[in-house]
């Protein structure tokens, strides 16, 4: 209240718009103040009237500087009251305010005393309330800058911003940026260059003149002319913000402002990746210091990532001593499953990561499975090359012949046209997942156990497929797991390092469209599935891992020529012999266990398999669980509390595991796959063999016991 210098009504305000333009007097300071109208007042809120104090509120020095007001400045820099305080000179701010407000209820001033919540911004270093304070500053007038970056931005999307909704966050912050105080009251950093006309720096004052120059030297010189020959010059102790040191770094580093070959050659350079939080600290300074220096935005793309929180979903910080060292993680798990890891999660351009993390041991099961991921690598690795009796020679589309390795083939293509387009757009998450897959799914668990007994009668076609693809493989995930590949890279070429070689200067795979083969795909696909089906009903119906049984497949006259190709790979994978593929089953199987995937029906006899008494036990003990998990039913799903649309999906969910009896029939289903989204009537026609509609698919194994 000390330095206020007018009281501000809203000028359409029909109480207080008469008293515009007259004058109150200032309680404690004997001074009158102006009363003038501004928009900024809210009408609504208090009493309407705010008074108004230049020197230590933002808002209050725009209105002060809209009505030519005066500046009052009443702390030092230490918090104390300086001589504009008048009686309360040389009071602590927090003293200063409590007698403030006694001298005002001792001079029946004091209307009332009224709580009310507001923003008061605190030092998060101090952890005290940070006070605006009036002092004379550096700046740099932005238009000249944020003008050119910003005509390149509409005029030709420079620089391209990664994900689209930064652009928009970006150019606001060009549009709306008003001039940039540049100096900072810190002993390191860029000292400002200017040089007062004073013998002391205490001698500095506002007034003080002043020579702004590129050296001492030269500030001598002008200082000289300007003023006098025996001059004293003393250097503004500021130093400049480190944004703006920062803003020069694409083209500082570079040799600027000489035209060396590292600026001719980097300048402008391709991509900056950085993080959302400092798009306006240091992408919005470089690109308009750049464009303003140069004449050109310094980077064509700017890729903005997302932020690893910690494992609350919270960003990491030294106040919250919220971080995880990486360190523990990596000499943990490895420097490879973290990087995995970090690059697999960033699902989408820009989205942030939750670090799963446990703080009391130390652990975290995400890096972990990465770094399982990375064993998986090394152990295939050593299967192959322990499987070769030396390094093949690489294998072309045009030798392969056996539809198994056609199929691997034709998915190792696949992914790397996959990882490349990821790659191109970004998608590092997208890219690594994919490599996942392919690596750990197509190749590990399918194509190495379908080459087994292909290389156990030496097929030397088998092992250049094998060896071909793993070499492939290794190049196409080095960017991901750069560690892991080049060694196992090494040690499959027996360790061209020693004459310079390494995987990183390899040449980065390349598709080839030849090898693309939709239809095969599609049909190994289905037997994948099928097979999973069959494994999980073998892992439900507890038939033992090692024991081979008979099965038939029941499908259409349109599924049986992939599943006869793929017959032999079905048998292998799922332990089943004799494997028969029939339209329509033998009418006395016994008690069977079913599975269904897609529209093929797989039936495995069960009788001199499993102890059917145990088995129908443990079912009757699911379906108990069950039930009494649903509890009292509260609609037709039985579930309280929860709206029908979410109902019916969860009971269809639900479905995966449940008991039905009737006649001493017990039935377990494990449905997959979009299929879940259609109605129970189409889930049974289902689940009894029917042909299900266009675009239906998924699977569901059935346990029937008679």
């Amino acid at each position: 209240m000390l330095g206020d210098t007018a009281v501000a009504v809203n000028p359409e305000d029909n109480r207080y718009r008469h008293l515009i333009g007259q004058t109150v007097k200032l309680p404690l300071t004997n001074r009158e103040i102006p009363i003038v109208g501004d928009g900024y007042v809210d009408r609504e809120f208090g009493s309407g009237c705010v008074k108004i104090t230049p020197a230590h509120d933002f808002n209050d020095c725009e209105v002060a500087k809209r009505h030519h007001l005066p500046f009052i400045n009443i702390l030092e820099k230490d918090g104390r009251l300086n001589e504009n305080g008048g009686e309360f000179a040389g009071m602590d701010r927090f003293a200063a305010r409590k007698a403030v407000v006694a001298a005002l209820e001792a001079q029946g001033l004091l209307e009332k005393i009224e709580d009310y919540t507001h923003s008061v911004p605190y030092s998060e270093r101090g952890k005290v309330p940070v006070e605006p304070f009036l002092s004379t500053q550096w700046y740099v007038r932005i238009r000249p800058l944020a003008g050119f970056a910003l005509q390149r931005l509409d005029e030709h999307n420079e620089p391209r911003i990664l994900p689209e909704r930064w652009r928009k966050v970006y150019r606001d912050w060009l549009v709306k940026l008003e001039d940039w105080c540049v100096s900072r009251q810190l002993w390191w950093g860029h000292q400002i260059p200017a040089w007062y006309v004073a013998k002391d720096v205490s001698e500095i004052q506002t007034d003080t003149p002043y020579v702004v120059a590129r050296s001492e030297a030269e500030a001598y010189a002008q200082a000289r002319a300007q003023y006098s020959p025996e001059v004293s010059l003393v250097r503004d102790p500021d130093v400049l913000d480190t944004w703006f040191s920062s803003g020069l770094w694409p083209f500082s580093t570079l040799g600027w402002p000489e035209k060396t070959p590292d600026f001719t050659t980097f300048y402008p350079t391709s991509t900056l990746i950085t993080g959302f939080d400092i798009i306006f600290f240091w992408v919005a300074r470089m690109t308009m210091m750049g464009g303003y220096f140069t004449g050109e935005i310094p980077f064509r793309d700017v890729y903005i990532h997302g932020l690893v929180r910690d494992e609350n979903n919270q960003k990491m910080s030294k106040s919250k001593n919220n971080g995880i060292d990486p360190l523990v993680l990596i000499e943990k798990y490895g420097t490879d499953a973290l990087r995995y890891l970090l690059v697999k999660e960033t699902l989408g351009v820009g989205q942030d990561i939750r670090m799963d993390f446990n703080r009391k041991t130390q652990e975290s099961p995400s890096v972990e499975a990465a770094r399982n991921f990375a064993n998986k690598l090394w152990n295939a690795t050593r299967f192959v090359m322990m499987n070769l009796p030396a390094v093949p020679p690489p294998i072309t589309t045009a030798e392969i012949t056996e539809p198994v390795d056609r199929w691997i083939w034709s998915r190792y293509h696949r992914t790397i046209a996959e990882v490349d387009d990821r790659l191109t757009q970004y998608g590092f998450g997208e890219g690594a997942r994919a490599l996942y897959e392919f690596i750990w799914g197509d190749y590990c668990d399918y194509y190495i156990e379908l080459a087994k007994p292909r290389l156990q009668t030496g097929d030397a076609t088998v092992g250049r497929v094998l060896y071909t693809v793993l070499e492939g493989t290794l190049r196409l995930l080095h960017p991901f797991m750069p560690h892991v590949t080049e060694e196992l890279w090494q040690e499959i070429h027996g360790e061209p390092w020693s004459e310079g070689t390494f995987l990183a200067t390899q040449p980065y795979p390349v598709a080839d469209r030849q090898a693309l083969t939709d239809e095969l795909e599609q049909q190994f696909g289905q037997a994948i599935t099928l097979i999973r089906s069959l494994r999980n009903l073998r892992a439900e119906t507890e038939i033992k891992p090692g024991q081979t049984v008979a099965a038939w497949l029941q499908a259409a006259a349109d599924d049986r020529p992939w599943l006869t190709a793929c017959q032999p790979y079905i048998a292998h994978l799922g332990k089943l012999h004799p494997l028969e593929i029939v339209e329509t089953l033998p009418p006395d199987l016994g008690q069977v266990a079913v599975a269904v995937s897609g529209t093929v029906q797989a039936v495995v006899p069960l009788s001199g398999l499993v102890d059917l008494d145990k088995l129908r036990l443990k079912l009757e003990k699911q379906q108990q669980k069950l039930t009494a998990n649903r509890g009292p039913s509260a609609g037709p799903t039985g579930q309280r509390g929860v709206p029908s649309q979410s109902r019916a999906r969860g009971d269809r969910r639900q479905s995966g595991r449940t008991g039905r009896s009737g006649k001493a029939t017990f039935h377990i289903a494990i449905p997959t796959g979009p299929w879940l989204d259609q109605n129970e009537d189409e889930q049974n026609r289902f689940v009894a063999g029917a042909k299900p509609p266009y675009g239906f698919y998924g699977s569901r194994q059935t346990v029937s016991i008679v």
